[in-house]
């Protein structure tokens, strides 16, 4: 494989410095500390991205060609794929979000040769401000903020994660006002999650989805030592798991529903049992205090089902499924109930099957487009918080009081 970008024998730092892309991949596969630009500037100099990866076990020469991918489609997009934010003169709807990283750049481009072959019939001009996931959200959270007029609020909101949306600070304080409306026409969602033990979508007909960011499990079996290998979230959190894994802290939107879904199954003692599993070096307020080559390898890394493509078969890594289910982080869509009919036929693109397959097929974010096929065995079965506990309960304000269980049973790291 011919590869003129990087080396796999170049620092973190190095390679990191050069292509903002490799810091999403890093994160997911276990790297948490990559996202923090200090830690990249210490930690990273002093490991190549070989030694990062085989300490994961994660599949170097997969790795590599996949960030060699991303690479090229965003040097090969890069005019025309329009910046995260495109401001008009006299602009009648502004979109806001961010997309999942490893298909951000197809969805971009769709979303350009869309505006290109429909605005001006359509009589709309677009605003929007659409950045990658690995961001994070706090760039919308300061706007909501500081306003609690619904004017300030953007026509299309888009985002993976429950805080922004519910939280009573943020989107949630306009929920009870009736602001936002599902119209992107499905009936039902895809039968993936509509069926007899999950419903996705919203029966107050306020909030959309365009798809999930499913949570599994791989396993370094070479790590496992004689236990037996967990299949479920329940497995995980026994004593025989203690501090032997790693949770994607950096992703607050998966961590978050993550945090949420086994607050809801487990209770208080539950969030206590998965902080007790984090594996303390792989915490990064615990990375900067030891050499890389000193931190223990964690037998179970959780992360987004999309990054256990990196595997090789036939290696020590597998990729498991929680029998239990794999807990979802939703990819939310709200639309402004009183612009409705010009939010329309935006909506409905990025409701469709182009893009529905676009995130499945691309990204392995499965779509709640009823047509396409996820190619998710009927098997595999998902976690999800539910509706009437969403509603019953300030999800803002649990996220942070289990956040504050979580890490008081670490140690306050």
């Amino acid at each position: 494989m011919k590869n003129k970008y990087f080396s796999v024998k170049e620092s973190l730092y190095d390679i990191t410095n050069k292509y903002e892309e490799a810091i999403d991949m890093l994160v997911a596969v276990g790297f948490e500390n990559m996202k923090d630009e200090s830690q990249r500037n210490t930690i990273g100099k002093s490991i190549t991205l070989e030694m990062a990866l085989k300490m994961k076990k994660v599949n170097v020469e997969t790795f590599e060609k996949q960030l060699i991918d991303i690479i090229e489609e965003n040097k090969n997009h890069f005019i025309e794929l329009l910046d995260e934010k495109i401001e008009k003169k006299d602009a009648n709807v502004k979109i806001t979000g961010v997309l999942p990283c490893p298909v951000r750049v197809p969805l971009m481009e769709s979303l350009k040769e869309w505006l290109d072959e429909n605005e001006k019939d359509l009589d709309i001009k677009v605003d929007y401000e659409l950045k990658a996931a690995s961001v994070g959200v706090d760039w919308i959270k300061d706007s909501l903020e500081k306003s609690n007029d619904a004017e300030v609020l953007s026509d299309i909101f888009i985002s993976a994660g429950f805080d922004l949306f519910f939280d009573k600070d943020l989107i949630g304080k306009y929920k009870e006002e009736n602001i936002f409306e599902d119209i992107t026409g499905f009936e039902n969602y895809n039968s993936d999650f509509e069926n007899e033990y999950i419903s996705l979508k919203d029966p107050d007909n306020q909030y959309s989805m365009i798809g999930v960011v499913p949570a599994v499990f791989l396993i370094n079996t070479d790590e496992l030592d004689g236990r037996e290998m967990p299949t479920s979230w329940e497995e995980l959190l026994t004593e025989e798991y203690e501090n032997k894994v790693s949770l994607p802290i950096g992703d607050f939107d998966l961590f978050n529903a993550i945090l949420l879904n086994v607050y809801k199954k487990y209770g208080e003692d539950g969030i206590k049992r998965l902080g007790r599993s984090l594996l303390s070096s792989m915490h990064p307020s615990e990375m900067v205090k030891s050499h890389i080559k000193d931190i223990q390898k964690p037998i179970v890394t959780i992360m987004p089902y999309f990054f256990t493509k990196m595997t090789k078969r036939g290696g020590p890594m597998e990729a498991v499924w929680p029998k239990d289910g794999a807990i979802l982080s939703p990819i939310f869509m709200l639309s402004k109930k009183e612009k409705s009919e010009k939010l329309k036929p935006i909506v409905d693109f990025f409701a469709s099957k182009n893009v529905g397959e676009i995130l499945s097929h691309n990204g392995k974010f499965p779509s709640v487009n009823p047509n396409v096929d996820n190619m998710i065995s009927n098997e595999d079965k998902y976690m999800w918080l539910g509706w009437d506990y969403i509603k019953g309960n300030d999800i803002g304000n649990l996220i942070k009081k289990c956040e504050k269980i979580f890490n008081d049973s670490i140690g306050g790291m």
